[in-house]
Order: structure tokens, then sequence, then C-alpha cells
């Protein structure tokens, strides 16, 4: 099977954010003992009580995650959460091995706090870039918004709660309050990049692939999209302005779409802050006939 240029670049993009996250959550969570809404937080709390490094913990949990997300999210979001799954224990297991004795460098736990937001955020960033899950505690937070219909941020505030306050009586109030500030800017970083909030985004695409496009619009993302007879104030010439409204993760498909498709296409993209329309489902059973 030939290997595609985008895929070489999503697997090294999203290998180097997991390395990010991995060396974050080795070097500055762990010696702080930061409980931060994620596999690794919990991990942390299990780790005062269980003898086990906290890498052998999360990977034990991500792989329970893998499972119930197989059965109760869809197979399509466990499987892109699975390099990173795993891979981020790995890591921490690599570094481990050349830094066994390692206690931390900052010995502030608030700097710890900093840098690993930081560090992690740019990881998160890089792998959501290329339209890629980071697994861990998004298998529950898509199960809240799945069969509860919570939104995403509330799930993430909630969940995150109940991870980061047991530090407050596990460890000290310091380190408990640290990891419920942590969790907060967390759940808005996740809310925000991860799941893109309640904002959507309108796209206006001029290509000469025009059906195509249209084409993997209906079929791919499901969603309904809107053609509009333009021509150039220039030259004159008669083409379609395709009109599509999506939200960012359907967006980032849809982007990478069409730099493989056409990549001389001309497109703007504006923010939607509100939108009626029918739901979803309706313009799926249309497509489907």
């Amino acid at each position: 099977m030939k290997i595609s240029k985008n895929g070489i670049i999503d697997f090294i993009l999203i290998t180097i954010g997991m390395i990010i996250c991995g060396a974050a959550t080795y070097f500055f969570m762990v010696p702080s003992n930061l409980a931060i809404a994620s596999v690794s937080g919990v991990a942390i709390l299990i780790g005062k009580f269980v003898p086990m490094s906290k890498a052998m913990l999360i990977l034990i949990l991500n792989l329970i995650l893998l499972v119930i997300s197989w059965f109760f999210v869809g197979r399509e979001f466990t499987i892109k959460s699975i390099y990173p799954s795993v891979g981020l224990p790995v890591v921490m297991m690599i570094i481990g091995h050349f830094t066994p004795n390692y206690h931390g460098v900052m010995n502030d736990q608030f700097l710890d706090m900093i840098c690993y937001l930081f560090l992690c955020d740019l990881g998160i960033a890089l792998m959501v870039v290329r339209n890629a899950s980071s697994g861990g505690l998004d298998v529950l937070y898509k199960m809240a918004n799945k069969y509860l219909h919570i939104d995403f941020g509330v799930a993430t505030s909630v969940i995150g709660l109940f991870i980061s306050a047991p530090a407050i009586f596990i460890y000290d109030p310091k380190t408990g309050v640290l990891s419920i500030l942590g969790t907060y800017v967390t759940g808005i970083i996740i809310d925000h990049y991860v799941f893109g909030m309640t904002t959507k985004l309108k796209v206006c695409i001029l290509s000469k692939k025009n059906d195509e496009i249209c084409e993997y619009i209906i079929n791919e993302l499901h969603s309904g999209v809107t053609r509009y007879e333009a021509s150039g104030g220039f030259t004159g010439d008669k083409f379609d302005e395709i009109n599509v409204i999506v939200n960012r993760n359907e967006y980032a498909k849809l982007m990478k779409h069409l730099r493989e498709v056409d990549p001389d296409a001309f497109a703007t993209v504006t923010n939607i802050h509100d939108v009626m329309y029918r739901p979803k489902r309706i313009v799926k059973q249309r497509a489907s006939k």
C-alpha cells in the first residue's frame, strides 16, 4: 500500500506531539504529583497506593479506556486513539530508563504546572492539527457527550474535578488546588482546540474540482453544501462557489482533503457564532438516497 506524503507528515507531527506530551508529563507533572484532569492525573493518585511506575499505570488505564471506547464510542475514534494512548506511556518509560533518579528540576509546583500546561498544549495542538485524538480521558468526554448530551467543556470540568479534588486529601491542599487550577485551564484548552466549543466555521471554496469536493462534504462529512454561480471581476470567467458550514473537527478534515484534491484551490474561512438548521441526521438521510 502506497503511503501518501500527507500520511507521513501526519505520522511525524503526531509522534512529535506525543513525545512532547510524554516528556511534559514525566518531567513536570509527575514530580509535583499534579493530578490534572488526565489519565496521568488518575495514575498519580493511584500511584500513591500502588507500587508501580506511573508510566505503567498510565498504559494500563489507557488500554482499559481503549476497550471501553471500542464498544461505546466507535471504532474509528478508537483506532485513531491507539497510537498516542500507547505511545505516551512508552515515551515516559524510555525517558525513565535514561533518567531513573529524576525528581524534578524546578522544585516549585506552580512552575511545574505552567511548564506542563505549555508543553502539553503544544503537543496536543500538533496532534489535533493533523486530526488525531490524544486518547485518554477523551473517551469519557465523548461518552458523556454521546449518551448524556453534555457539552465537552462541561464534561471536562466535571470529570476533571472528580480527578483533581481528591489530591487535596491524598497529598496536600496546595497540590490539590494547583491540580484543580490546571484542570480548569486544560478544560478551556480542550474545549477550544480539541472539540471546538460550539463555534462553527463557514468555508467558501473556489476550485476546479467542485464535484469531488461536494461529494466529499456530503458523503464523508455528512454535511450540507451550497453552490453559487459566481464570476471573476477581472476575467469575467464564470464558476461555482462552494459554501459549507462545519465544526472545527470537520474543518480540519475538509482542508486536508482540499489540499490533496486541489492544492491551487482558494478558500476563505469565517467564524459563525450561531446557526439555525435542521438536525444533521436529516442531511445524512438525503445524502444516502
